[in-house]
């Protein structure tokens, strides 16, 4: 075993001309990025194996493929947050706070986040002060005041199965609990994976060679335990091929048993995704196997109702449009008996996506005319709706 202690280990003398100096440099910059990096031994040692080769092949002058080669993978492996965690808020009334500012209603589907978060608190906070029970809490305080005992912890999450037609608040409700949590958020759309290798990487000998989108996903969020939505994760499931390939390497990834060795084609070497907070999507749960249902606990999105959009609309879209473009609620008034009809131009959408556009496109007609003079307020009203939405703009169209 090579010894790394002070960043030091046994290095080969080797005699170069000098129009190979440069390129020397080169080669002990990437041995000394390796060196003092925190890349689990094991691994650490075979990528120095590929150094030393690298050096004696350039005693022959014949090194260039190799070099980058050996430099792009010494680069991934060390930009794997090996070790890194975030340290976690559980706060509940935090996490209530952040989903409350940024989603209307859906009171059933925070109630059980926030079941899970509560539970994920407890479970952590025995394992770090485990002679503080739960009955030992004085009256009105929580676990949540205590967080700062928990400093650099995180805790084992559960995966998560958000189910609902498209624009229900899946993918934004995922990216609170990351904020609420303290945890970086990176998503996975699996409904554009036709390879397993998308997902587990590519050997490192084959041409053009890179890891999958796990791995991607850590060395972006640099740390091990962000919040990973798996989008579209229904679309990933088939009888044939590649596919079902995806589906088998999808259960390895959200089993507790099994993520905590990870091994990405690419980077070859265990990766524990342990602490990695899962949340998978999907707009049904037709053609996903009992196998991945039994590992996921599933979470319906309902749609949204026409009131529920007009509050919508009024508290969250219509602001957030305005803001895009510099103005205010004071710039365009858009009269009750106009919203109806901009929230169902034409047929049912069960999501806001339609809503959001619906209302983007109004905002832009409104901006146009103060640009060419016209005098603000700018009401929108039965008479000229028209003029800023189409009749038959809707989901339909």
């Amino acid at each position: 075993m090579m010894d790394y202690s002070n960043n030091s280990f046994s290095q080969p003398n080797i005699q170069t001309q000098g129009n190979d100096s440069n390129f020397i440099s080169e080669i002990s910059e990437l041995e000394n990025k390796l060196v003092q990096s925190s890349v689990p031994v094991g691994l650490k040692e075979e990528a120095m194996r590929n150094i030393v080769r690298l050096k004696r092949m350039a005693k022959w002058g014949n090194y260039s493929s190799e070099f980058e080669t050996v430099d792009k993978y010494v680069d991934w492996i060390t930009r794997i947050p090996w070790g890194v965690l975030s340290q976690d808020n559980l706060d509940i009334n935090n996490a209530k706070m952040l989903m409350d500012d940024s989603h209307y209603g859906m009171d059933t589907i925070k109630n059980m986040i926030l079941d899970y978060l509560a539970s994920m608190q407890l479970q952590l906070h025995r394992r770090v002060v485990p002679s503080v029970m739960p009955t030992q809490y004085p009256m009105g305080d929580s676990v949540s005041s205590n967080m700062v005992e928990l400093k650099g912890s995180s805790a084992n999450a559960p995966v998560l199965l958000f189910v609902g037609l498209q624009g229900v608040g899946k993918t934004s409700i995922a990216k609170s609990i990351a904020k609420s949590m303290n945890r970086e958020f990176a998503r996975i759309s699996l409904g554009a994976i036709g390879d397993v290798r998308t997902l587990r990487g590519t050997p490192k000998q084959v041409v053009d060679a890179e890891p999958g989108s796990l791995i991607k996903a850590l060395a972006r969020c640099k740390t091990m335990n962000p919040v990973i939505l798996l989008d579209e994760i229904e679309k990933s499931s088939g009888n044939s091929g590649l596919l079902n390939d995806v589906m088998a390497a999808l259960l390895e990834i959200l089993d507790s048993e099994q993520n905590s060795s990870f091994v990405d084609h690419y980077i070859d070497y265990p990766v524990d995704l342990s602490k990695v907070f899962f949340i998978c999507t999907a707009n049904n749960l037709g053609g996903l196997s009992a196998a991945l249902l039994d590992r996921v606990e599933v979470i319906r999105f309902t749609s949204y109702s026409d009131d529920e959009k007009e509050v919508i609309a009024k508290q969250y879209i219509l602001p957030k449009a305005l803001k895009n473009l510099n103005l205010t609620i004071e710039d365009i008034k858009i009269t009750d008996e106009v919203w109806p009809l901009i929230i169902r131009p034409v047929g049912f959408d069960a999501g806001i996506r339609q809503l959001e556009r619906n209302i983007a496109t109004l905002i832009r007609s409104a901006a146009r005319l103060i640009v060419e003079g016209h005098p603000v307020p700018i009401i929108v009203n039965n008479q000229n709706l028209s003029q800023f939405v189409l009749p038959d703009q809707g989901p339909l169209s």
